[in-house]
């Protein structure tokens, strides 16, 4: 299948849609009419062989793979200052859910070439979606193929597949029949998967399409928008005064990382409903620019 799907695209015809949800997270409100102009979209997230592609052809060396600055991150231990990404790992047992470094760590040597850290390898996953892409990678990638990231406004409508106001892209069922619609989290998180393939990227087109054709859009992994990120999104609404959605994508939880932050949609293999919910289309979460991480990915749209 990947042979057939490495560089198809489909069509979605512009409209206006109900984005957003008020059902379940806070960030994802107020529910809104939003019209959408026609584009181009990849049928899947971009694989690891398209991006293998890329790097050959032009020699491009990702975020993860290049040296840090210590100025962009005061305070961070000396031995994490080196090459790397954040990779997911399995505890021992439960634990406290608001604690999220129980399970992602800092690796060295972590990439898009090593998505579990030094010694792993994606040779045997060339049709998996590429991770460990920082912003600024995903972006030289959309320039080279001649396409560019779509607005967190196109993913949701895409992503909807033609459904009007659904909770998933499947329909109102989380597990419609009882059964799982897309790569997510099986078990209890983040120290039982119950599932064969363990807590990983799957093949593209695993799952079957929503109703445009589209693949995983819920689930696999995350992917990145053009839009910064903004919690409250009815301030860039207000009539009263001029707001920098750059400004406001900071993390006012870090005041000493300048860091802006970047919408990602869709969900990946680690949602579950006891902890994170949103592998659904008016999900959404922020993410820094500059960091890859092994449950993050990405697709193209062109106009």
């Amino acid at each position: 299948m990947i042979g057939e799907m490495l560089d198809s695209m489909a069509r979605i015809e512009g409209g206006s849609f109900r984005m957003g949800s008020e059902r379940f997270y806070p960030e994802e409100a107020p529910v809104r009419e939003v019209r959408v102009d026609g584009f181009w979209i990849d049928t899947h997230a971009v694989t690891n062989a398209a991006f293998a592609k890329f790097v050959r052809k032009t020699g491009y060396l990702t975020v993860a793979e290049r040296d840090l600055n210590p100025a962009d991150y005061p305070g961070a231990p000396p031995e994490n200052l080196v090459p790397g990404a954040l990779v997911f790992h399995m505890t021992s047992g439960p634990v406290d859910l608001r604690d999220y470094s129980q399970w992602w760590s800092w690796t060295p040597g972590a990439s898009w070439k090593h998505p579990d850290g030094p010694g792993s390898s994606i040779d045997s996953r060339p049709d998996h979606p590429v991770v460990h892409v920082a912003y600024e990678d995903v972006e030289a990638y959309a320039a080279w193929a001649g396409k560019r990231l779509p607005t967190e406004a196109e993913w949701e409508y895409a992503a909807r597949g033609g459904l009007d106001a659904e909770d998933f892209i499947w329909g109102g069922e989380m597990y419609p029949g009882g059964k799982y619609a897309a790569n997510t989290w099986q078990g209890e998180f983040p120290w039982k998967h119950t599932s064969r393939h363990g807590p990983r990227t799957m093949p593209v087109g695993s799952f079957a399409p929503n109703g445009y054709g589209l693949y995983d859009m819920a689930g696999n992994v995350w992917e990145w928008t053009a839009d910064w990120y903004v919690a409250d999104r009815t301030v860039l609404e207000s009539p009263c005064c001029a707001v920098r959605p750059l400004e406001l994508s900071y993390d006012s939880c870090q005041p000493n990382v300048r860091i802006p932050r970047k919408v990602l949609k869709g969900g990946s293999f680690l949602c579950s409903p006891e902890y994170c919910l949103r592998f659904r289309p008016a999900a959404r979460s922020p993410q820094m620019i500059d960091t890859g991480m092994s449950h993050v990915g990405f697709r193209c749209v062109k106009d």
